[in-house]
């Protein structure tokens, strides 16, 4: 029904005069890694493209890729065109739109970085620690800012961070308003709303092509404020009366961190802040004048253990369940300071990023096994998203109607269930390119078109190493963890075609006893003398692939099993 999911890898044309290019190098097909480029050829001069960016953000590790910190876009479109790229705009500061530019700013440091005042602040903060200086243009609501080709306008919108801001690009070619993430809330604890007049005056300009946020197309309705979870938090404070009350959030979600704030204080708690980011973030926060907590309420965790716990609000990172973050941490009673107790409460302010399942049951298991009372989003109304339902989203195309959408921001099932709403709303569905990350779309004369796709993998952080982790490498990883290792040892005398070392087997991480090896020495005994004796093989690199080859027939045959093998044949 909708163009370009299913194309195969295909170089797209040459760029021409009078198009633009739309490429999501991330954050389509997957939550996460967000950053999509525009470009196209400069008419002032001729005969070379310009860029622009659209946030650049992180995909967070799952299962499958283990021993990774980040998984970054592809910028291997980017590397021959790195000083045309004119700017990077950021949506707003959440990890998944602003991680990754640390990583692209290593590539060239004086990349213009867009965006509000708090975007700003916490990329700021994030390249101190990679020792970088960046350009910046801090920009606010209905501001105008040229960079090459793009005309840039900002319109302000509704997202569980403070001061996202939605991107009008205007270009010769054609014009892109990209939502960002968003949602409409018409209470919002700010005051800010998602800008509708805003959304109108670009509809009457013409939008060319609307990239709209996808996350939660799938849910009908619309989100609930975060007034309602403002009321329930205070109704879950008053109700609490023995022991500390640990809350936990995402760092950058300043409005229900305030929320916690609030709610502790008009119940008589000091707050302690635990974790680095929560602690940088509300700095920041506190700095812009965006958190409205005086500073008489907060107390340092070393103090907590002096205070009646009953009287102690501890608002912490961890809610993922992340093994070494705070709440975990103290889950397992494993902290240096202060730990959960049978008498404390846990507040899970929060939702469940896809693919952290196991990880917070685990956690939960552990604090239902203290004792501690669990408040969660499953049966109280502490969180509400920062996503458009699917009212939103069809309210929202009716307000701009465009003539084109690309819907982003999602796993494929989110993109299409975006796409359908649009084509309900009454844009032709051979104007809604369905794409994922490497798709191209090309934008001329107000009709988009898929024309192509290019190379797009992940791009792994692992330690301080940066895409020197393969595919291969994690495949092996996965191997390792979930069928063990085993290594074989042997040495051979090639001149007198002979085993002089008997084989020797190690196992690691097998469950069976190592005495099922026996018989596979004896066979790889057998082989080798054979291979040498028989096929004149005498070289070493020859005679592992044949100890190799036996002792995965064996153990696949023996223990049904398919570790990592390690053959060692060493001459004498």
């Amino acid at each position: 029904m909708f163009e370009g999911l299913s194309m195969e890898l295909k170089n797209p044309p040459p760029l021409s005069l009078g198009t633009l290019r739309v490429i999501p190098l991330g954050g389509l097909g997957e939550v996460g890694r967000n950053c999509t480029v525009l470009e196209m050829i400069d008419p002032i001069p001729q005969g070379y493209s310009r860029l622009m960016l659209l946030d650049c953000g992180v995909l967070f590790p799952g299962d499958d890729e283990p021993g990774v910190d980040l998984l970054l876009p592809d910028f291997t479109y980017l590397h021959d065109k790195l000083d045309r790229i004119e700017a990077i705009y950021i949506t707003h500061g959440h990890e998944d739109h602003i991680g990754a530019i640390p990583f692209l700013l290593k590539l060239r440091p004086d990349i213009p970085l867009v965006g509000s005042r708090f975007s700003l602040a916490l990329i700021k903060k994030k390249l101190e620690q990679h020792r970088i200086t960046p350009v910046t243009f801090e920009v606010n609501p209905g501001d105008e800012l040229r960079f090459g080709p793009f005309l840039l306008n900002f319109l302000p919108v509704n997202h569980s961070i403070p001061d996202a801001l939605a991107v009008f690009v205007r270009t010769s070619a054609g014009n892109v308003l990209d939502t960002g993430d968003f949602k409409m809330d018409q209470t919002p604890l700010d005051g800010k709303l998602t800008d509708l007049k805003r959304f109108t005056d670009a509809s009457r300009v013409g939008v060319d092509l609307f990239m709209v946020d996808s996350t939660n197309a799938m849910n009908p309705g619309f989100v609930p404020s975060e007034a309602v979870v403002e009321a329930e938090l205070n109704k879950i404070f008053a109700g609490i009366t023995t022991g500390i009350v640990f809350a936990t959030t995402f760092a950058s979600h300043i409005h229900r961190v305030a929320e916690l704030c609030h709610a502790a204080m008009k119940n008589n708690r000091k707050i302690a802040l635990l974790g680095r980011s929560m602690l940088n973030n509300v700095a920041i926060a506190q700095e812009l004048k965006m958190l409205d907590v005086p500073e008489g309420a907060f107390v340092d965790l070393k103090d907590v253990p002096s205070l009646p716990p009953e009287r102690v609000c501890i608002i912490c990172t961890g809610s993922q369940g992340e093994s070494m973050a705070a709440l975990s941490r103290m889950a397992r009673r494993e902290h240096p300071t202060v730990n959960i107790n049978p008498e404390d409460t846990v507040v899970m302010a929060s939702s469940t990023i896809p693919g952290n399942e196991k990880v917070i049951t685990a956690m939960l298991n552990n604090i239902e096994e203290i004792g501690a009372k669990v408040f969660d989003a499953r049966r109280f109304k502490v969180h509400c998203s920062g996503h458009a339902n699917e009212g939103e989203l069809m309210y929202i195309y009716n307000v701009v109607e465009p003539r084109n959408v690309l819907p982003i921001h999602g796993e494929v099932r989110h993109l299409k269930a975006n796409a359908r709403i649009a084509n309900r709303s009454g844009v032709n569905e051979n104007n809604i390119p369905v794409v994922q990350s490497g798709g191209v779309i090309d934008l001329a004369n107000g009709h988009a078109k898929v024309v192509g796709r290019i190379e797009n993998g992940y791009l792994f952080v692992d330690g301080r190493e940066v895409g020197s982790v393969t595919q291969r490498d994690l495949e092996q990883r996965l191997i390792l963890s979930q069928e063990g290792f085993v290594a074989v040892s042997t040495g051979v005398d090639v001149k007198n075609r002979k085993v002089v070392s008997y084989p020797k087997v190690i196992a690691r991480a097998i469950a069976e006893d190592d005495s099922v090896f026996g018989p596979l020495a004896h066979k790889v005994h057998k082989a080798l003398t054979t291979a040498m004796n028989d096929e004149g093989m005498t070289n070493t690199d020859a005679l592992a692939k044949v100890v190799k080859r036996v002792a995965a027939g064996f153990i696949s045959r023996e223990l049904h099993r398919r570790p990592m093998i390690l053959p060692i044949v060493h001459k004498k």
